[in-house]
């Protein structure tokens, strides 16, 4: 005998409804732009009615400043794998695995972000001085120790976050190139782990990372 189904709990729905709102945003910010996006039809492709979307996020700003921070704490959390990394070719082929399966799974939040930048970042400029700036130089840090142990060539390290940021950004933000060069059609996983070990290959070996 199967046992009922336990109704859903206030949090829960809670949190189900933001994660599709965030999700619908995504898609409608990075087809539409902030200007061009509207609360309707984010809550039109949620599913949800235009009430229940102001009752979670009041204003337009505050709903793409979370769909821009949510992307940026999904990168936050790949770049973990930097603090407890043993050296350079397993931080940074963890880092690079995790940032092309967030531009697999999230394409529409990285191509907000970009667009955000490009912009000057008008809404989130606050946050790239902070957040991000902090992060930054951590992770500077980080390399900076590995170049002194002498686990891999001295290398400014800010312009490798940059190289990093832009190759693995590259397959969401220029999603529909890639398919259109790959016969119209997504790349199928055999080609994802390819690039992934493609880009590991030219990247470890163009810094002269040694094995930890």
């Amino acid at each position: 005998m199967t046992e009922p189904t336990r109704p859903m709990r206030r949090q829960d729905i809670r949190r189900e409804n933001e994660k599709a709102i965030l999700l619908a945003a995504e898609k409608v910010f990075a087809e539409a732009g902030f200007g061009g996006a509207t609360m309707q039809l984010i809550a039109d492709l949620a599913g949800l009615p235009k009430a229940n979307l102001h009752y979670y996020f009041a204003t337009k700003e505050e709903l793409y400043r979370s769909v821009v921070q949510n992307i940026f704490e999904i990168w936050l959390q790949a770049a973990n794998c930097f603090d407890a990394a043993r050296g350079p070719v397993d931080g940074i082929s963890a880092y690079i695995d995790a940032k092309m399966e967030i531009s697999r799974r999230h394409p529409d939040g990285s191509k907000v972000w970009a667009s955000e930048v490009m912009h000057g970042a008008p809404v989130l400029q606050d946050y790239m001085e902070s957040t991000l700036r902090e992060w930054t130089n951590g992770r500077v840090e980080i390399i900076g120790r590995w170049i002194e142990e002498g686990k891999m060539d001295p290398v400014d390290p800010r312009h490798l976050l940059y190289m990093l940021w832009a190759t693995t950004q590259h397959y969401a933000d220029f999603g529909h190139q890639i398919e259109t060069l790959n016969g119209g059609k997504s790349l199928s996983d055999r080609q994802w782990r390819e690039a992934k070990e493609n880009i590991k290959r030219v990247i470890l070996t163009g810094i002269g990372a040694q094995p930890a």
